[in-house]
């Protein structure tokens, strides 16, 4: 039995790494996670039960909860095929109630979207977007990570020109409108943002 301490560990981390440990697991086997509250718990059982795996969990006397991941007898589950999917980036952040927020929770997207297995065939960034693929953005490793896993990243030049960050370019290649409007209407599957 594998146990994962995940406890401190920011979202989406628990899932992550409880995914990786399922990978290496044999049929039968569980994968014990521990973590310190309930998102990550409710977290790691919507991955668990869409990959076919039995759950459960124990909520400890010390406020920690033990999230068991029996892996289905059936061994393990096909991989998602990634090739195609097209994630289009507008924004530096997600959501819009809160900007400090938005830009951690963009930061984790794009640090979830390495885990991905295949990677992006491509990620584009347009308006606001370029701003995660120029110097000083918190995204740049994990960019380079999916670049060098195949994924084609592609910033709008004209965008870059706006803001003036046309020579800070730090990851990717320049593109215009008319790649990102092809390169998403041909895409298998769709993330825009």
């Amino acid at each position: 039995m594998t146990i994962l301490d995940m406890t401190g560990q920011p979202c989406p981390r628990p899932v992550i790494e409880a995914k990786k440990a399922l990978g290496a697991a044999r049929p039968g086997e569980t994968v014990s996670v521990l973590v310190d509250n309930d998102i990550a718990r409710q977290n790691l059982q919507k991955m668990a039960e869409g990959l076919g795996h039995e759950f459960s969990h124990e909520r400890r006397g010390d406020g920690l909860i033990l999230a068991g991941i029996k892996v289905a007898g059936g061994g393990r589950p096909a991989r998602d095929n990634g090739a195609g999917l097209v994630v289009a980036i507008g924004r530096d952040c997600l959501g819009g109630a809160n900007e400090e927020l938005g830009k951690s929770l963009m930061k984790s997207f794009i640090f979830s979207l390495t885990e991905l297995e295949p990677p992006p065939a491509h990620i584009l960034f347009f308006n606001g977007g370029v701003w995660l693929s120029t110097a000083g953005s918190a995204a740049l490793d994990d960019l380079a990570s999916l670049a060098g896993k195949g994924s084609r990243i592609a910033s709008c030049g004209a965008c870059l020109n706006y803001f003036k960050l046309t020579d800070k370019l730090a990851v990717g290649q320049v593109t215009n409108m008319f790649d990102i409007v092809s390169t998403m209407a041909q895409a298998g599957r769709l993330i825009n943002l």
